[in-house]
Formats: structure tokens, C-alpha cells, sequence
């Protein structure tokens, strides 16, 4: 391995055990200081957990939540090492294993009970916090490693599909324990998974139009580093100056705009782009890999 590679693995690394413990200290607090105090049941595995705690306590056993959701996550664990990779699950185990020791010392503390603000404050933070971590090909424990298998099968988007099952969680959880804290839970998981979408953006597809006079330039720079398929209109007739350009179509992901912007400032700074958001894709697209 030269040294410029060991060096790009070593700052990957860095980079990811940072946002692992970004994502801990903002899940604790969502946690422990608004979804506990208001009585809102977070849904996924911390759903569970909250349940099953409940439970333990209403028979006098004493068992923590960190310790009920690191348990929960040891079959996401296997799912994630059969269906998507060893170095995703060494993350994941990572990831889980900073969370639940988050949660465990960082103190529950009462800021308010009031149901609305603890579901939507614990929402946005658990929201944001996923969204970090996923956004930097990490996986937080809990569903996320079903999610993302469903994901990949389905096409939907991380957000909806967190809603989907996260919502199940807490009807069951409403059932068994009232009925107002779980509607009051539903909102909070909305929010999660809407502020989860804003965040995480590798799903969101875009289209992008250039109108280049460098299309020798512009086009190999393109597919070098983003791997998609380019449609090319040559011979475009502008209609002010009437100089001939060529127009290229192509469809990337939100997650790759920044790296077009930089292909485009690097090799042609003058050319036209336009970008066509919240399109539908009929065909196959490729899926970038969370890792």
C-alpha cells in the first residue's frame, strides 16, 4: 500500500469514528432528554428496548436501555455481514457499541414533558444524527442495515421507509401503553424521517443539462469520476451568438452534484448547467453503495 493510499484509509477512519461520535452524543440526547421525559417511544430497536424496559420495570427488574438495545442489534449485526459487508458491520458493531455507551452515561434530564416539543426536538436530533451517519457510509445499529436491504430491493427512500416500520413499532407500543404518547410518537418518528431525507441525500436524483463548447473536455472528465451514462445532442445551434455547442444529458444523484461542480469548474467554467430536480427515474439506475 503507498503512502498516499495509507494515508487516504487513515483519514476515512478519522473521519468516521468523528461522526460516530457526533452520532452517539446527538442520539443520547434525543434520547435521554427528550423522547424519555415525554414519554415517547422512539420506534426501531430504541423502540423496542423502550418497550421491553417498560416492561422489565413494571416487574421490578431493572434493566437499562443500553443494554436491551445493544442486545437487539446482535441479528442486525449478522443480517448486515450476509448482506452487505464485513467492513459496514465492523462500523455498525463500532457505531452501536459508542451509542450505547452514550446512553447510558449521558444523565436523562427533564428539559420539558410536554409531549409535541419532546417528539418533534427528539425527532429533528435523531433525524439529523441518522442522516450524518449514513451520509458518511455509516450505519448506526437498530434497522438500519433491514432498512437499507429494503432499500436496495425497493428503491424507496431511507426516510419513508424508516416511517413505514418505525410506525408499526410504535402502534404496538400504543396499544400495549395508551394511545395519545403513541400518536404523539408517530409525529416524532415523521420528523425523524423527514429531517433524515434532508440530510442523507445518496437516493434523490437529479438531472443535469450542460451546454459545453469543450464536449472532448467535459465528456471523459464525466465519466471518469461519476460513472454515469451520458446522452450527447451535438451541434446545437445557439441562437444568440449562433455558434455550435453540444448539449449533454445525464442523471446523477444529489450526493454527486458536488462532484460535477467540480469536474465543471476544472474543465469548462463557461459552459450552461442546468439542473432538473425531484425527477422519475422508469428504468434501471445504479444505487451508489452506502460504503
Amino acid at each position: 500500500m503507498t503512502h498516499f493510499k495509507r494515508k487516504e484509509v487513515w483519514q476515512e477512519m478519522v473521519t468516521k469514528l468523528t461522526v460516530i461520535l457526533i452520532y452517539a452524543f446527538l442520539y443520547s440526547l434525543a434520547l435521554n432528554i427528550f423522547w424519555q421525559p415525554g414519554n415517547i417511544y422512539a420506534g426501531g430497536l430504541t423502540g423496542i428496548a423502550q418497550i421491553l424496559a417498560t416492561i422489565f420495570s413494571s416487574r421490578h427488574i431493572a434493566l437499562p436501555i443500553s443494554i436491551i438495545y445493544y442486545l437487539l442489534n446482535v441479528p442486525m449485526f449478522i443480517l448486515a455481514w450476509f448482506k452487505i459487508n464485513r467492513k459496514f458491520v465492523l462500523y455498525t458493531i463500532i457505531c452501536v457499541t459508542v451509542a450505547s455507551f452514550a446512553i447510558h452515561i449521558v444523565p436523562s434530564t427533564t428539559l420539558t414533558t410536554d409531549p409535541i416539543i419532546c417528539a418533534i426536538f427528539g425527532g429533528a436530533i435523531n433525524g439529523f444524527s441518522l442522516g450524518l451517519a449514513l451520509k458518511y457510509g455509516l450505519s448506526t445499529g437498530g434497522m438500519d442495515a433491514l432498512i437499507i436491504t429494503i432499500r436496495q430491493i425497493t428503491g424507496r427512500s431511507i426516510g419513508v421507509i424508516s416511517i413505514i416500520i418505525n410506525g408499526i413499532i410504535v402502534l404496538i407500543a400504543g396499544y400495549l401503553f395508551g394511545w395519545p404518547y403513541a400518536f404523539y410518537s408517530v409525529l416524532s418518528i415523521f420528523v425523524s424521517g423527514k429531517v433524515t431525507d434532508l440530510v442523507y441525500v445518496k437516493h434523490k436524483k437529479v438531472q443535469v443539462t450542460i451546454i459545453t463548447q469543450k464536449p472532448n473536455e467535459v465528456i471523459p472528465a464525466l465519466q471518469k469520476k461519476l460513472s454515469r451514462g451520458i446522452t450527447i445532442i451535438p451541434h446545437a445551434l445557439g441562437a444568440y451568438n449562433q455558434e455550435t455547442q453540444t448539449i449533454l444529458i445525464l442523471v446523477i444523484t444529489t450526493y454527486e452534484m458536488e462532484i460535477l461542480d467540480q469536474i465543471m469548474k476544472e474543465v469548462d467554467n463557461r459552459a450552461f448547467v442546468s439542473v432538473a430536480q425531484d425527477i422519475k427515474i422508469l428504468s434501471q439506475f445504479e444505487e451508489l453503495d452506502i460504503v
